[in-house]
């Protein structure tokens, strides 16, 4: 890379204490564009001396932070959602610039981060607690909630701008200081959000964003002063950072991988199914963990669904998220592009059928971005490892089933359990499956099950590891202590 080249690369920065900080490590990351693969940014791996100065920032803030009443402390969080709106396309550009999906997803990401912000305003109704008088007599006893000190979360590459907002306005709501470690692939966007977190004139601590590697979050795992780790990523990483915290006695909430099927019945309108299977298997590249990868046709469904779907993937624009008409974009990484690439090889070794095959795909005028096309694998061997291998890419793989109990069967044995779909005009199939679908997020009809904000974002077996979710109720429990006073008055 050329010294010019090098001296325009954007410099990111941490935010703590309530001003913008260059890191003092001597490590960084430098990434690029994936849709044309130009440098793009410089991102210092801050270690542990600085996490450690930004939890004592956070600590030093959090007794007066809680002290402020819950009805004072929304007033930043509605100065927040404003800015967030004046500032959407913005923010939306710059998801797509450096994550790489179309401006269509960007927005979509942000108006989801944007409803956390909105549904956090109602703190001072939802972090209420409760009473009863005469326990025994002359006895009350009361519930409070209580802030529980500084708090972190850990989030991915795919949405950098929502995810983190399944927890930032939550945790700052109910009276706790936050300190935010994003996914260094993806810093532009909280580099954005945080200069307006700047301008709502927060006190100085409450919210921190420090950028960095392992090293950093090794550092927030272990540092005594942080009560709670949030996290999402993969299974291996959500595994390790799970026990980790917890053997420390943190409170931890851990988001882990999906491998999620769509089971299609003969019954289903399978217009309707083919265009929402086929959207959700493909849209943000497939980088989405509620992403469709496997659909599981019924009995006569097969063949139709196949060559629909097919037909769907065929027609997909995929190219530069910045450009009207694109309805894919690239991968994140080469690597995850050639990653991707070798598991597909890897599948039609296996015995399946690359019925559209997207690999060495090249988008015009953007010969050197990560791109794939999208893929769809047909008889795909139910007993290898790929319906089972979570791919994060543009590949959804067709198994067969000869009924729906075969069907929830196939999914049953997945060690993974974040979302699964059933697409049916059937009312007692739509119920057993409801019932019976080991997952945490279920869809009727629906691609991509993904809970609006005042619900949790749930996931099990694999997919989750801990016991309250992000979003909703589950936030608030999450963040807060619950303290019984038990009274006698004479």
């Amino acid at each position: 890379m050329s010294t010019h080249v090098q001296a325009e690369l954007l410099q990111v920065q941490n935010f703590v204490n309530g001003e913008w900080r260059h890191s003092t490590s001597a490590e960084a990351l430098e990434i690029s564009k994936p849709a044309t693969a130009e440098p793009l940014a410089r991102v210092p791996l801050s270690g542990g001396a600085e996490v450690d100065e930004a939890v004592r920032a956070a600590s030093a803030a959090w007794p007066a932070w809680r002290e402020t009443p819950p009805g004072e402390r929304i007033q930043y969080i509605f100065k927040l959602k404003q800015l967030m709106e004046e500032h959407f396309e913005e923010i939306a550009r710059t998801i797509t610039i450096e994550n790489g999906k179309t401006l269509v997803e960007a927005r979509g990401e942000l108006r989801r981060g944007v409803e956390n912000v909105e549904v956090a305003c109602g703190i001072p109704l939802m972090m209420q607690g409760y009473n009863l008088e005469n326990i025994s007599r002359g006895i009350d006893e009361i519930m409070y909630r209580h802030p529980i000190g500084v708090v972190a979360a850990i989030t991915p590459f795919n949405f950098p701008a929502m995810i983190p907002f399944w927890y930032l306005p939550y945790a700052i709501a109910t009276g706790n200081c936050f300190i935010l470690k994003p996914s260094e692939r993806v810093p532009l966007t909280m580099q954005k959000i945080f200069q307006l977190i700047h301008k709502i004139n927060l006190p100085k601590g409450v919210i921190t964003l420090v950028n960095g590697g392992k090293p950093a979050v090794d550092a927030l795992l272990d540092h005594p002063d942080v009560r709670a780790i949030s996290f999402v990523g993969s299974t291996p990483v959500a595994r390790y950072i799970y026990s980790r915290a917890a053997e420390r006695g943190k409170r931890v909430q851990c988001q882990g991988g999906a491998k999620n099927y769509a089971v299609i019945l003969p019954d289903a309108d399978m217009s309707a199914a083919t265009q929402i299977v086929g959207e959700s298997a493909f849209g943000c590249a497939g980088q989405r963990c509620l992403a469709l990868s496997v659909g599981v046709t019924v009995g006569s469904a097969q063949k139709g669904f196949r060559e629909a779907v097919s037909e769907f993937a065929a027609h997909l624009k995929t190219g530069n998220g910045l450009e009207d008409g694109t309805q894919m974009g690239p991968v994140i990484t080469p690597y995850s592009k050639e990653r991707i690439e070798n598991i597909i090889d890897r599948a039609v070794t296996s015995g399946a059928k690359a019925v559209k095959d997207g690999r060495g795909y090249k988008a015009v005028r953007h010969e050197n971005g990560n791109f794939l096309a999208p893929t769809v694998l047909d008889e795909v061997p139910v007993g290898s490892d790929i319906p089972q291998t979570e791919i994060f890419g543009p590949v959804l793989s067709l198994v067969h089933a000869d009924t729906l109990e075969h069907a929830i069967e196939l999914l049953s044995k997945s060690a993974y359990g974040n979302a699964a779909s059933l697409f049916t005009t059937n009312g007692a199939h739509a119920r057993r499956f409801r019932h019976e679908a080991p997952a945490g997020n279920i869809g009727i009809n629906i691609g991509v099950p993904a809970p609006v904000a005042y619900f949790p974002f749930s996931g099990w077996k694999e997919s989750f590891f801990g016991d309250l979710h992000g979003q909703g109720r589950d936030a608030i429990e999450f963040y807060t202590d619950k303290k019984v006073v038990i009274e006698r008055w004479s």
